[in-house]
């Protein structure tokens, strides 16, 4: 009997951060033994959660590309033999957890590869079309396919095959010991799936459970912890573009994409308060779990372009609002070093990762969420409050606060010089400028030179 309530999440996702690892592009050799050499590194900058990529092997069969997609999985409890073996998976997840980090895999629900087994041994558990073929993916709201020619579409209603995916999830939980899943397109398979299959991981262990998804039943019915902000993501992008933070590729990219997921028009024009009323929709809609925050990730990188084309000279300033955010902040593999590269997808396309110059400001960023409680995850964290900027729509400010934890964050979201006076009196103190250690007393609130795109981030421990 189930004896827990949902979600069953380990108590170290209350402060953690997030970091995707792309095995394939990670290091020349692209396997997990040559990717453990950095382990030391993303330690000191702050990672605790490494969500890995899709370690299964590939399917050959209708593949994409040179290596395929690595969401075309050729079986669920093998691993990519490019990568390593599963020895060499096992001895890897020792050292992260050796290091009191933890990881979590992706997981492919909608779909397999042609090659997988299941495609011979269970044909009945697979989508048909009207001639009874297996049919790779349908967009159910036009009829038509996604263009994922390469996978074949899983079939729901078949109580069977929800068996048999229960039980590939919980060998990694059980047999390999995975502290969780990053799941894809989770909003493409039943709630009730969900349901049922987290009744059964979470009775195994605490388990960290990310939604490839933006949906609040997700997260409200305790299957999942969190999930995507690309409400957030699309508002931000925006708001670079119109402000000329972009460059002339990202406006490109950005124009025309004018509808959140939430079904609410998002303007093109948009200000700082554009934020703060998409906040107050999530607050409504969410009633547990909370969001990951980003200005990249690997399907944004690939299909998109990179944080740079995105957000330009911003970067820095957007950054620091993913990281100091009621939600998780995420970094992509290879964002620690600047790098404004979009990465091939359906082949190897190697990191070079020069000097790790973004490194420091990172793991400025992420040091500070680690011990400072108001930029815990959710509501382990303390509420984000407006700091009054008059008529200066550039200016974005808060304050958030948790048993007596406090940071202030002062962005300017322009291109233009601003003298700005913020009025707020905190009596205890002293607050300390994260990024200059410059000591501060806020009884009188606070006059700021900002520079373009500046930012600012205090903390009182």
């Amino acid at each position: 009997m189930k004896t827990f309530s949902k979600p069953r999440v380990p108590d170290w996702h209350k402060n953690a951060t997030i970091y995707e690892v792309n095995i394939r592009h990670y290091t020349p050799e692209g396997t997990f033994k040559a990717f453990s050499a950095h382990l030391p590194r993303l330690k000191k900058m702050g990672v605790d959660i490494l969500w890995f990529m899709p370690l299964h092997p590939i399917s050959e069969k209708n593949r994409k590309g040179e290596l395929g997609s690595p969401y075309a999985p050729a079986h669920y409890t093998r691993i990519n033999p490019y990568f390593g073996t599963d020895a060499d998976f096992r001895e890897l997840l020792d050292q992260v957890h050796a290091r009191e980090m933890h990881a979590i895999i992706d997981w492919i629900p909608n779909h397999t590869g042609w090659d997988h087994p299941w495609i011979g041994e269970h044909p009945d558990w697979y989508l048909k079309d009207d001639t009874g073929n297996i049919t790779d993916p349908i967009n159910l709201y036009t009829g038509e396919s996604w263009g994922w020619t390469d996978v074949a579409a899983l079939d729901y209603n078949n109580r069977e095959m929800r068996k048999g995916m229960i039980a590939a999830m919980c060998y990694w939980v059980e047999e390999v010991g995975v502290d969780g899943f990053r799941v894809d397109v989770a909003h493409g398979v039943p709630l009730d799936f969900w349901e049922e299959c987290t009744d059964v991981l979470y009775a195994i262990k605490p388990l960290f459970m990310l939604a490839e998804a933006e949906i609040p039943e997700l997260l409200n019915s305790g299957c999942f912890v969190m999930d995507y902000g690309w409400d957030m993501h699309k508002i931000l992008t925006r708001i670079a573009r119109f402000k000329g933070a972009a460059g002339s590729e990202g406006a490109r990219l950005v124009q025309g994409n004018l509808q959140q997921n939430t079904g609410d028009e998002i303007p093109e024009e948009v200000h700082s308060y554009d934020i703060d009323r998409l906040l107050e929709i999530k607050r409504s809609r969410y009633h547990r779990g909370y969001q990951m925050y980003f200005t990249s990730n690997h399907d944004e990188n690939a299909w998109s372009g990179s944080a740079y084309e995105w957000f330009g000279e911003a970067h820095e300033a957007f950054a620091v609002l993913t990281a100091t955010f009621s939600g998780m902040p995420l970094l992509y593999s290879g964002m620690e070093s600047a790098i404004d590269k979009q990465f091939k997808f359906f082949t190897k396309d190697e990191i070079d990762w020069g000097d790790f110059r973004n490194a420091a400001f990172y793991e400025q960023l992420f040091q500070l969420k680690h011990r400072n409680r108001a930029l815990w995850n959710g509501s382990h964290g303390g509420r984000l409050v407006k700091i009054h900027t008059g008529k200066d729509q550039d200016i974005y400010a808060f304050t958030r606060e948790k048993e007596g934890d406090r940071v202030v964050v002062v962005i300017n979201f322009s291109s233009k010089h601003h003298q700005v006076h913020l009025a707020f009196n905190f009596k205890e103190g002293p607050f300390f400028s994260l990024f200059s250690g410059r000591k501060e007393f806020f009884e009188q609130g606070l006059d700021l030179h900002l520079d373009p795109w500046d930012y600012k981030v205090y903390s009182n421990r």
